[in-house]
């Protein structure tokens, strides 16, 4: 795939080689408390890459878990670019959750934090066939074993562009997680749309605040394309991003709506500190719906471009952008733009279709569905799963949308039951499994997300109890901390006679929010 610097990558290592043929001195990654060249990240990739072939056989899972570290970076290219496949662990999961994942995967080696590994050292331990490397050990011949080269070839068959290289589970529909797999052809051609849509400037430098266990991850490499630096942040607040962009000279930073509410609300408080931010040129958002409100604080603060990405894992990264000019646009004329996702990237098609998958009329709100070479390969051991989300070609996201009369789509609504709360993905039903498994005195439950300013939606418990029975919120989170992520249990709980049915028996969740959203005070304060 061609790049503004003319060269063409057919592999995701390829981004890595290129830039280090190029500019090998340039910075590459910057955190806290170190800077990477392209050469030190090429040859902490390669290291990572001998750890790999040495753990696992061709085709074979390397897992890593841990909070935003650069040895993340260097596995991002490393461990494809042996024909291994990179498994992304969120660690905000329990370690019930994580070690599923674990499994699932079928992982040969675990990179992560001490703290992770430490975490998971139990259950590894009981798994002793798993090696573990921890992040900055330092990789000596016992730990790589007879291995000198990393192994780039898989025996039988030249590696290829369609293999898989990423693998990023992700909640759906059913309880248990997805496990995409997204290929090096999937990735490029998803950093192919972001760059044409909203291209790199020559010397920009990128704060990264997202978890890289998120497919936003994606945009590290997209700034490497370009030979620029991506200044990761550990853990996000508010001060850290403020002092590392000040000291790295940064020009644009991404962001969950949480994540810039609480830099607002921090910047209120410290006026003085929005100097420190003088280089800054643009904020590009996504993971979850950001109110307008909220951009409209954001605008009046800042003296920036402010552009959205609409995506999800199945389409490693984004594929539909509202750029700058759309934006100033909503603030000065048209309010509504600022609701809206944009226009889709270069390679990608959007329909919107009703429950037969025809098209709807025009202005109509159905599912989005999308089409293009960033969709992933499929679901992993999930034939059923791939097969319903791809059908006819096309990936089925569960959003509801429509095309307006000036061609830009708008998301209008989920038909998916996944819960977005801080950018986390929440599967209902995976909630409402943990809830029936802890809480006898539950006689039904569904769970939903309802409205809340800064952490775009909460996870909301509707239940019925049998007769005679009763327990608190605080008594289910309790029961539920340690087999589900603290982000996964409910913060409002509402107690009802009986849940709305759909004529098929179903609950009626709509219908719940519905009443939810007309009556705000029955789900009470957040907990």
């Amino acid at each position: 795939m061609p790049t503004s610097h003319g060269e063409t990558s057919t592999m995701l290592g390829d981004i890595l080689l290129h830039a280090l043929r190029d500019a090998p001195d340039s910075d590459a990654v910057i955190s806290a408390d170190r800077c990477w060249s392209f050469q030190d990240l090429a040859t902490r990739a390669s290291q990572i890459g001998l750890a790999a072939t040495a753990a696992c056989p061709p085709g074979g899972t390397v897992a890593i878990v841990g909070e935003n570290h650069p040895d993340w970076v260097a596995a991002y290219y490393g461990v494809p670019d042996t024909g291994r496949i990179l498994c992304f662990l969120n660690h905000r999961l329990s370690v019930g959750e994580l070690l599923a994942q674990i499994d699932r995967s079928r992982a040969s080696l675990v990179i992560g934090s001490s703290v992770e590994l430490e975490r998971l050292r139990a259950g590894l331990d009981a798994r002793a066939s798993i090696r573990r490397i921890t992040f900055d050990d330092e990789l000596d011949d016992d730990r790589l074993g007879e291995t000198t080269e990393p192994d780039r070839s898989v025996p039988g068959d030249a590696r290829c562009s369609d293999d898989p290289a990423w693998l990023l589970f992700t909640s759906g529909t059913t309880g248990a997680p997805k496990g995409a797999l997204l290929s090096h052809r999937a990735i490029l051609a998803s950093l192919n749309a972001s760059q044409v849509a909203r291209p790199i400037e020559n010397d920009e430098v990128l704060a990264f605040p997202f978890p890289l266990c998120h497919v936003a991850g994606y945009n590290v490499p997209r700034l490497h394309q370009r030979r620029r630096p991506v200044v990761i942040i550990e853990r996000f607040t508010p001060q850290a991003l403020v002092e590392l962009s000040e000291t790295n000279t940064v020009t644009s930073v991404s962001l969950a709506a949480t994540m810039l509410s609480d830099l607002l609300n921090y910047l209120d408080e410290n006026p003085q500190a929005v100097e420190r931010l003088r280089t800054l040129r643009q904020i590009a958002y996504g993971a979850s719906p950001m109110p307008a409100d909220l951009l409209r604080r954001a605008h009046l603060m800042f003296v920036v471009d402010l552009t959205q990405g609409y995506g999800m894992t199945e389409l490693s990264g984004n594929a539909v952008f509202l750029d700058a000019a759309r934006h100033r646009q909503g603030f000065d004329a048209d309010p509504s733009l600022l609701r809206c996702a944009g226009v889709p990237g270069p390679g990608v098609e959007i329909r919107i279709v009703d429950v037969d998958d025809a098209d709807v009329p025009p202005g109509d709100v159905g599912e989005i569905i999308a089409r293009g070479p960033q969709v992933m390969t499929g679901y992993l051991d999930d034939d059923q799963g791939t097969a319903d989300a791809l059908r006819g070609g096309w990936l089925h996201t569960g959003d509801l949308g429509r095309i307006r009369p000036d061609g830009i789509l708008e998301v209008v609504d989920r038909l998916k039951d996944v819960i977005v709360t801080g950018g986390e993905n929440v599967s209902s039903l995976e909630t409402e499994e943990a809830i029936r498994a802890v809480c006898p005195e539950i006689a039904s439950v569904a769970v939903i997300g309802i409205p809340d300013p800064r952490w775009g939606e909460n996870v909301c418990a509707v239940v019925t109890w049998k007769p005679g029975s009763a327990t608190s919120l605080e008594e289910i989170a309790r029961r539920l901390t340690g087999s589900l992520a603290g982000y996964k249990i409910p913060r409002h709980l509402v107690v009802t006679e009986s849940l709305p049915l759909t004529h098929s028996g179903k609950v009626a969740k709509a219908q719940l929010r519905s009443w939810l959203s007309a009556e705000p005070t029955l789900a009470g304060p957040r907990r």
